[in-house]
């Protein structure tokens, strides 16, 4: 058995790689392993059970080992998880009280004693200069000692490890799964992509790879292995010397690019040379990406490949020596023009330009002929238009039609969001209402008919995966603008960072909102009790690492709205620290237990965004006094340092707003295309499964399925889009 890409496998499919090894009595050892696993909220089905106890009990304690690491780190219980008040969440006192108290030890302390003395005799004392402040006071195990143990509960999380097919069978799947994607995937699933790329490129390949960055990190694997690339822009071949560079490849941000060999020279020529021999009119890329292309020439030494003249065009065309004309251009000359329906014709040749265009050129239209030319081309070239292009702008169009008036929310491809006056006019229902209904169609059309489907009604509100983009790594996540059920009376927000060269201080905070979007309270190091729970306390730096909690009391909270935010107060950015991640825990009121309990993780997100203040989700309390949690994986600029949840409660209270009012295409929309279509559509009741072949949709797949059913869960919910 390779246990080399297992781990993958397992965090991207929660499918355990049937292990091979000498036959045995592994019984013993499976139950070992299942019980194991409980204690951090995980458990095998019958079938990886009855699997491994057919095995030697050697292979399976080896499974075990590996299978242990992988989970716990899932749920971020690779790391020990302290709290600066070592018997949190009780005890934690009054904030000015522990202020003063911090105050009064470094009195005691003969080298400290002089420099309070002076600050205070200027009226403000600098809790940073305490030598009791911000650092743990006590070790891990002494800790854990004051600490009662976790009473177990109905509710605890449970997550099962279903069986896979062999490891070889289970790796190439899940590389033709990412490398075929639809969507573009996030930092960490691109970063697997390569690592499987690699592994995979002498093995079956996905018939088509869609999405360009996604080709960029394949054809890098094809590349170093001596295979041909897949190539058909110009920009292809820049973006994979992006890859090859470590770089950005969807070039948005710029990439140094590092000294390339000889033989990758030559490739990367070869390839220029044959995408514009075959079609010159690709010259007229180069334009959207001059100055990088101007770059990789200084690496690449076209003059030194006398024999590859189309591929020094595209490097005149950079320098401004050669004219390509751009599409865009031709359209930007009829738009100034005002002939819209002939812009909108024009752009009929690229139909995804046109859907991405279709707002500017309704807003721009003087005439029902000219709103009519534009409908009726988008309606023409519908059906040649990519499934995620297709339900973006079926989403964008249904929110011109609800947005409040006068605001904008934005979103960029780092996850940066902000606020800004909106001065579109608006799309005219009439023509917003027929393009609807032409998309609606069409995304029903591309569905399969027929057929029965078995779905858990909590994962109706679960938004569409459109870009993995949105999304960030880790477990238990969910697209952005998803809604989820938050079940527990307690509710515990977590964070953990480790600096990697410089003292760095993250500050957990948590944000309670009225209906309104008004501020009621925060619990943050300035606020460390409220009615509505307590923070663990401020730590400082974290060269060990270092932990901070929040408890809420969710029967207690005041407000609508709970907003959990990470500020930056100095040093590392989440993108230079080692490590740093949030989630979050539920528990019943009297299940005590450690700080952090692995087997009541709900949800663990990496924290890599840029930005100075992450803002994971929101918790939203709907009509009927339930919690639900809104999923935001937002970044907010924030300040150099000092980020402080007082100073950008104005900010938060705008973007949440923004996303909680707009309305997402979910797993519900396409359930009910598909009902359309002539599916049978059933609700799962969360216990009993149909005999037969199913299409199952849910957050968790179930024990008993049929083996010819289709499973879709969060971890592939991108299949379920459209190609």
């Amino acid at each position: 058995m390779s246990h080399v890409l297992d781990p993958l496998v397992i965090r991207h499919t929660l499918r355990l790689p049937a292990p091979s090894g000498p036959a045995g009595q592994g019984g013993a050892a499976a139950r070992q392993f299942d019980s194991a696993l409980m204690s951090v909220g995980f458990k095998l089905s019958g079938p990886v059970l009855e699997h491994l106890s057919a095995l030697s009990g050697e292979t399976v304690t080896e499974t075990a080992r590996l299978t242990l690491d992988v989970v716990r780190e899932m749920v971020g219980d690779h790391v020990r998880h302290n709290s600066y008040f070592i018997d949190f969440p009780a005890g934690v006192p009054d904030t000015l009280d522990f202020w003063w108290t911090c105050v009064a030890d470094a009195l005691l302390d003969e080298t400290a004693r002089p420099a309070v003395i002076a600050q205070l005799s200027t009226g403000a004392v600098n809790l940073l200069t305490l030598p009791s402040y911000g650092r743990y006071q006590h070790t891990y195990e002494e800790m854990l000692a004051v600490q009662d143990e976790l009473i177990a509960a109905a509710g605890d999380r449970m997550t099962v490890l279903h069986l896979g097919g062999s490891p070889d069978e289970e790796v190439s799947a899940l590389y033709l799964a990412l490398a075929g994607s639809s969507t573009p995937l996030n930092e960490e699933h691109l970063l697997d992509l390569g690592v499987l790329a690699a592994h995979c490129v002498d093995g079956p390949q996905p018939e088509s790879i869609p999405v360009r960055e996604n080709r960029a990190v394949v054809n890098r694997a094809r590349l170093a292995a001596g295979r041909d690339l897949l190539l058909d822009t110009v920009t292809d071949v820049l973006r994979l010397a992006c890859a090859l560079s470590g770089g950005d490849v969807s070039l948005a941000e710029p990439t140094r690019f590092r000294s390339l060999s000889r033989p990758v020279r030559r490739a990367l020529m070869a390839g220029l040379d044959a995408v514009v021999a075959a079609a010159p009119a690709k010259l007229a890329d180069v334009s959207a990406h001059r100055e990088a292309f101007k770059r990789l020439g200084e690496r690449l030494h076209p003059h030194e490949y006398p024999d590859r003249p189309h591929a020094a065009e595209v490097f005149a065309v950079a320098r401004g020596e050669k004219e390509a004309r751009t599409f865009d251009s031709r359209v930007e000359e009829l738009l100034a023009a005002g002939d819209i329906a002939g812009a909108a014709h024009l752009l009929a040749a690229a139909p995804g330009k046109l859907f991405r265009a279709l707002d500017r050129l309704l807003r721009g239209c003087g005439t029902d002929e000219e709103r009519d030319a534009v409908v009726t081309a988008a309606e023409r070239v519908a059906p040649r238009v990519s499934g995620r292009v297709l339900l973006s702008v079926r989403e964008h169009l249904h929110n011109r039609g609800t947005e409040p008036a006068g605001r904008r929310f934005f979103v960029n491809r780092r996850a940066r969001a902000w606020v800004s006056e909106d001065r579109r006019a608006p799309v005219p229902e009439s023509a917003r209402e027929r393009l609807v209904a032409a998309l609606d169609a069409e995304a029903a059309r591309r569905l399969p008919g027929g057929g029965r489907l078995l779905v858990d009604p909590d994962i109706l509100d679960v938004a569409l995966p459109l870009s993995g983009k949105s999304t960030a790594g880790g477990f238990g996540v969910l697209p952005r603008g998803s809604l989820s059920p938050v079940d527990g009376e307690l509710l515990r927000f977590f964070v953990y960072w480790k600096q990697a060269k410089h003292t760095t201080d993250f500050d957990l905070s948590a944000l309670m909102l009225d209906a309104r979007y008004a501020t009621v309270c925060w619990l943050s190091y300035t606020a460390l009790t409220e009615i509505e729970g307590e923070h663990s306390g401020d730590i400082t730096e974290a060269p060990d690492g270092a932990s901070e909690f929040i408890n809420l009391r969710l029967g207690a909270v005041r407000g609508d709205f709970i907003v959990p935010q990470v500020n930056i107060f100095s040093g590392e950015s989440f993108e230079a620290v080692e490590e740093s991640f949030f989630g979050f825990m539920t528990r019943d009121a009297e299940q005590a237990g450690r700080p952090f309990e692995p087997r009541t993780v709900r949800m663990k997100s990496e924290l890599r965004g840029r930005g100075a203040v992450a803002l994971p989700l929101a918790f939203l309390r709907g009509d009927d006094g339930r919690w639900r949690a809104k999923w935001l994986h937002l970044y907010l600029t924030g300040a150099p340092n000092a980020n402080r949840v007082e100073g950008n409660r104005v900010s938060v209270a705008a973007l949440l707003s923004g996303i909680v009012e707009r309305e997402y295409l979910t797993v519900g929309y396409l359930t009910g295309l598909r009902e359309g279509r002539g599916a049978t559509v059933a609700l799962w009741d969360g216990t009993s499964v149909p005999d037969g072949p199913v299409t199952y949709i849910g957050l968790e797949r179930p024990d008993g399925l049929h083996p010819d059913s289709v499973v879709v869960t969060p971890e592939n919910l991108r299949d379920l889009i459209p190609a």
